[in-house]
């Protein structure tokens, strides 16, 4: 089977009362394999182009679709060769979808229900011991496509998937979040055919870092009403004749059940909740020194929260850049322990492909309600803008990302900023600081003017969402261009060979 790279995701859900202004908030980095990247753009996937069947080019897999799918925005791979990965995005009801955080799993579950992978054709075809090919499950390349074109809900996401991957199954463990403006679902998939989704809490926030997150559920209420949990048809079944559940008791904990709890789990994924939910939870425990709460290697770091106040957007940008800042591991600090700098897999890591943040606001008409926020490129150096996604096209500035390395496209000129200031980050550190802040306030009151227009112009609103979307974009490229500029001269003046006749 070929090799998959865009494997290694960060996801945040934020419910709509723990959220500053009553909105559902689902984020997520998706970051490329270790030692790859993948180029992204945003655009509008119209309904006329939706594809009717489906073969997915990694597992060969064929579904046939729908007759009647919305419209929606996605951020597919700017190279398709392995097939469209969709990311994230919105469709025209007001329902949006991220997939996928890459999870972990025990191999006892993947024993008892085999990952479902694409098996080559072996021989020839007239020969005795000729082996036909074996098409595979459906996973991160087709998750947007299958899904997000036919749900009106959150909820709805949930069962759409749940019931494709009891019948074609999945190569690869995966968590998937739904969002509509009431309700955030997430779904974890185990094994090859089963899955189960918990509703997020309205007053929680919730950490996903590439591993098997849920630690409570409840199937009383999954085989029951249903209200806050779901699951595949035999889970209880399974589990029990499989002998999954090592636990004393009868709770139901899936991370126990299903997870892992390895060393690799603590240098790469559990490090990662830790440092965010001491990020949002300050107050609320002790997160260093010999009597901490939790560590970076804590196993029962809960799996959401209340916060200690209402969340951003501004500070989800800043949890998916964080490398650690106000802890020993930082990898950019001149003040940490040399032995514990970088010690941990930093979120805002260099090889992030793209971050969406996706903000269903209540108060406001359908017509914009939904803002996509969206950068590329590694978080430490970028900036997070806000775009309506009520469109019928996505502008050029992050359209048009090419295999070829331009300035033009927000993807490249994301990639060289990072290149350029990450040696040098105590010198461009402030100039970054400001790009960041400039933009977001700039994006910030073009929304504002344009919220106000399309209320009072509401038979006019995907004409005025697009006029919206292309100043911010012109907006987002001239200060990008101006950070570039500042970037480059600062690095230059910091090459090994410079010197000058006033240094003699």
């Amino acid at each position: 089977m070929k090799e998959v790279n865009n494997m290694a995701c960060t996801t945040i859900l934020v419910g709509k009362k723990a959220s500053y202004d009553g909105s559902t908030m689902v984020a997520r980095n998706e970051d490329t394999g270790s030692g790859s990247f993948c180029p992204k753009k945003f655009l509008v996937m119209k309904a006329s182009e939706q594809p009717r069947q489906y073969k997915s080019v990694i597992s060969k897999v064929e579904i046939d679709l729908p007759d009647n799918p919305m419209q929606y925005t996605y951020t597919p791979n700017a190279i398709n060769d392995e097939g469209i990965w969709g990311a994230y995005g919105v469709n025209t009801a007001n329902v949006s979808m991220t997939a996928t955080e890459t999870l972990t799993a025990n191999e006892r579950l993947l024993a008892a229900d085999p990952l479902v992978e694409y098996k080559k054709a072996i021989g020839e075809k007239d020969s005795p011991d000729y082996q036909a090919e074996q098409a595979g499950g459906i996973g991160e390349e087709d998750f947007v496509t299958l899904v997000l074109p036919y749900i009106k809900s959150a909820r709805e996401g949930v069962m759409r998937l749940g019931s494709l991957l009891e019948e074609y199954g999945t190569y690869e463990m995966s968590g998937i979040a739904f969002q509509d403006v009431n309700e955030i679902w997430w779904l974890e998939t185990i094994g090859g055919h089963h899955w189960y989704a918990k509703r997020v809490p309205d007053d929680h926030y919730v950490i996903m870092p590439n591993q098997l997150g849920v630690d409570n559920f409840d199937l009383e209420d999954a085989f029951g009403k249903k209200e806050n949990h779901i699951c595949s048809k035999d889970l209880h079944e399974f589990m029990t004749e499989n002998h999954l559940n090592p636990a004393f008791d009868e709770l139901i904990n899936p991370r126990l059940i299903f997870g892992t709890a390895t060393d690799s789990d603590h240098l790469y994924n559990t490090p990662r909740a830790w440092v965010l939910q001491r990020f949002f939870n300050q107050n609320s425990n002790v997160w260093d020194g010999p009597n901490a709460d939790y560590t970076p290697l804590s196993n029962d770091i809960p799996w959401s929260r209340k916060p200690d106040k209402k969340i951003t957007s501004e500070e989800v940008k800043y949890a998916l850049s964080n490398h650690f800042q106000e802890t020993p591991y930082d990898a950019y600090s001149k003040r940490a322990d040399l032995k514990l700098k970088n010690s941990y897999r930093s979120i805002g890591i260099n090889r992030t492909s793209t971050l969406g943040l996706v903000q269903l606001r209540p108060d406001l008409p359908a017509e914009c309600m939904a803002l996509e926020w969206v950068t590329y490129g590694c978080n430490v150096f970028n900036t997070l803008i806000p775009f309506y996604t009520n469109i019928d096209k996505t502008p050029d500035y992050l359209a048009n990302t090419s295999e070829k390395i331009s300035t033009d496209n927000f993807y490249w000129a994301n990639r060289i900023i990072a290149a350029l200031a990450d040696s040098n980050f105590h010198l461009c550190g402030s100039y970054i600081e400001r790009y960041q802040i400039k933009t977001v306030v700039e994006a910030r009151k073009i929304i504002k003017e344009y919220d106000q227009l399309i209320i009072e112009n509401v038979n006019e609103a995907k004409k005025l969402c697009e006029e919206a979307n292309e100043k911010l974009a012109k907006m987002l490229k001239i200060e990008t261009d101006n950070l570039l500029d500042k970037v480059l001269f600062e690095a230059s003046n910091n090459m090994s060979n410079a010197f000058a006749r006033s240094d003699a």
